[in-house]
């Protein structure tokens, strides 16, 4: 009976193990269970079958653990659960396209080195060069690089 005990918890905390690592990100019930049931039955072994059963079931627990991860990583199973999907839409810039070189505008929200401004019509989204521009600042666009919108405040 005390052998069943052992054999029970050690394949209920690798279990627990691969659903931690594998299915539940972060550190979760099923880890910590994992951990209690592993040192629950090498505990229990220590303390109701002797030493030498005590080693032997953590010798037993150590390696099951470790081929249980590595047969799980090797097995098919982990591509079923892998994600293959790749991304292929793309951020709708075209009002970005639209604005020019020496445009003028106002900007619609603070720009704290980042934020939206309404350029010919368009709200985009603009970088400050100056710092810090309040809302509803007069701005002129003084260049654009790598899809990012540079703005200036208009010098009266």
């Amino acid at each position: 009976m005390d052998i069943l005990i052992i054999t029970v918890l050690i394949i209920a905390a690798v279990i627990l193990f691969l659903v931690e690592l594998f299915i539940i990100p972060g550190i979760s019930l099923a880890g910590i269970s994992a951990l209690a049931c592993i040192i629950y039955a090498n505990y229990y072994a220590f303390a109701n079958l002797g030493t030498g059963a005590g080693f032997i079931t953590l010798t037993i627990s150590v390696v099951t653990c470790i081929g249980s991860l590595v047969w799980f990583m090797r097995s098919k199973m982990l591509d079923d659960l892998a994600l293959k999907k790749n991304l292929e839409s793309t951020v709708d810039n075209s009002a970005e396209r639209r604005v020019k070189v020496g445009d003028t505008g106002i900007s619609t929200t603070r720009l704290a080195q980042i934020g939206y401004a309404e350029i010919d019509g368009n709200i985009v989204e603009v970088r400050s060069i100056e710092g810090f521009l309040d809302e509803k600042t007069p701005i002129i666009v003084t260049r654009i690089s790598n899809g990012t919108i540079l703005v200036e405040k208009i010098k009266q």
